[in-house]
Parts: structure tokens; sequence; C-alpha cells
């Protein structure tokens, strides 16, 4: 990679599901190994009690305080592996439409890793919607990670 080029970014979706670790580790092991860079997304959804406006600032802000706490706690975790600290993105709205928006934004993300969801209802809402005919609109690939891999299989795949 020559001096003036940008770093690749992978960007790792944070959320409440377990699986979200494997794409983080998965996606920090690439960035090192690569040169590249670790980034992050923690999309705040709005809540349904929207007539409620006051409960819902507060409800809102608790939720921020809550994605930052789990951002640093997993940056501190993942920084030596990534070989830097992760860039983090903390996001209002629904998560497909900022994630959309967040790689439209910045040119830097060069790849999407996602952690596909173990469960009866299927891969997760966001794998299955990026990997259906929304993929055709990104400049960018994905790659889906396996959510049921340890993390042992994580590094020896990455």
């Amino acid at each position: 990679m020559s001096e003036s080029a940008p770093a690749r970014v992978f960007l790792a979706v944070v959320d409440e599901t377990p699986e979200h670790r494997i794409a983080v580790r998965y996606a920090a092991r690439r960035a090192a190994h690569t040169g590249g860079r670790l980034a992050m997304l923690y999309v705040i959804e709005p809540a349904e009690l929207q007539h409620f406006r006051a409960i819902e600032e507060l409800a809102q802000a608790e939720r921020r305080e809550a994605a930052e706490g789990l951002l640093q706690d997993l940056c501190e975790e993942i920084a030596p592996l990534a070989g830097a600290m992760p860039i983090v993105y903390i996001r209002e709205g629904r998560r497909r439409d900022e994630l959309l928006a967040l790689i439209n934004e910045e040119p830097t993300i060069s790849i999407l890793v996602l952690a596909a969801g173990t469960g009866a209802e299927g891969p997760g809402p966001l794998v299955t919607s990026l990997a259906g005919k929304a993929a055709a609109r990104l400049r960018i690939p994905i790659a889906i990670v396996p959510g049921g891999l340890t993390m042992d299989e994580v590094d020896a795949l990455s």
C-alpha cells in the first residue's frame, strides 16, 4: 500500500446480539492482517412511544449512554487485536438506513462485516436485507461470518 493510499476500513455493526462479537473480531483481525482499520457502528433505533416525547427523550439518552459504554468496553478489548483504536460511529434511526447512509458518506469504508444469527428466525434482518436485492446497490463487498463460530475458529479464518 502506498503512503498516500488510505487504509482499508472494515466496518462491523455492533448491537445487542451475541454474534456481533464474532463480526467485530473477524473485522479486527482482517484489518490488522491487511494494514487496515476497524470501524464499528452502533445504531440507536427509535422507540415506539413517539407520542410521549419526554419519556422518549429520556429513553433515547439512556440508550445512547448504554451504546457508548458498550463501544468503549469493546474498543478497549479489541484495539490490541486490531492494531489500533477502532473508529466508532453512533447514529440514531433505523439500523439498515443508517448503515447504508454511513457507507455512502464514508469513502474509506471498504468492506462490511456482518455475523449471521444462529436462531430459528434466520440470519437476522440486516443480513437478510443486505444479502438480497440491496447488495446490488452497495459500493463495497459484504463479508457474512457464521454467527456460531468460536473465537478460535474466527481466529483461524481471519
